[in-house]
C-alpha cells in the first residue's frame, strides 16, 4: 500500500493493527490530520504508574491542539454516543480498553455486548472511525489463566471489529503491510 492511500481515510471503519512499538497511534494520527472536518480520540489508557503517565502525557501533546480528547475505562458506546456525526473518531486504543475490561473484572458477555453496540454505532456513522489494536496473537500461548484469557478476548474482539470494517491495515515496524 502506497502511503498517499495510508492517508486517505474512507468513510466506514479503518482497523489498524500490528505489534507493540509498530507505528498504529502514529498512522491513526496521520489520518486524523488528513481529515477535514473535526476530530475526537476516545483514550481507554490509564496511568497505573510514571512511565505509564509519561507516555499518555506525550500522546497527548503530540495531537493538534483542536481534536477533542474522551478518556473512557469501560464503556466506548457512552463516548461515541456524543461524538457530532462529522467528526472523526480515532479509538486509541483496544489492547487498553479489553485490558481495563478484565481487570476490572468486567463480565466476558458484557464486553461483547459492548464491542457489538459500539459497532454498531460506529458502523452508522457519517465520518470515518479508525480504530487502533494490538495484534497478540502471533506471540506464544501464555503460561498464566488470565494472559489466556486475555490473549483471546483480545483476538475474539479483533476478529469482530476486523468483520466490520472496510479496511484493515497491519503495520510492522512502521510499515503496512
Amino acid at each position: 500500500m502506497t502511503a498517499e492511500n495510508q492517508l486517505s481515510v474512507p468513510n466506514g471503519i479503518t482497523l489498524i493493527t500490528g505489534g507493540a512499538r509498530s507505528g498504529k497511534s502514529d498512522l491513526a494520527q496521520r489520518l486524523g490530520q488528513s481529515w477535514d472536518g473535526p476530530v475526537w480520540v476516545i483514550a481507554t489508557a490509564t496511568a497505573g504508574d510514571v512511565e505509564m503517565a509519561t507516555r499518555i502525557e506525550r500522546h497527548k501533546s503530540e495531537r493538534p491542539k483542536d481534536w477533542i480528547t474522551a478518556e473512557t475505562r469501560l464503556t466506548l458506546t457512552s463516548v461515541i454516543r456524543k461524538v457530532p456525526d462529522d467528526a472523526l473518531v480515532i479509538l486509541d486504543c483496544v489492547t487498553m480498553w479489553v485490558a481495563n475490561c478484565l481487570l476490572d473484572e468486567f463480565d466476558v458477555v458484557a464486553m461483547e455486548q459492548e464491542t457489538a453496540a459500539f459497532l454498531s454505532m460506529a458502523s452508522r456513522r457519517k465520518a470515518p472511525v479508525v480504530i487502533v489494536t494490538n495484534e497478540v496473537g502471533l506471540s506464544i500461548v501464555p503460561e498464566n489463566e488470565l494472559a489466556r484469557l486475555y490473549q483471546d478476548m483480545l483476538g475474539r474482539v479483533n476478529q469482530a471489529l476486523a468483520q466490520v470494517a472496510e479496511r484493515v491495515l497491519f503495520l510492522s515496524a512502521g510499515r503496512v503491510t
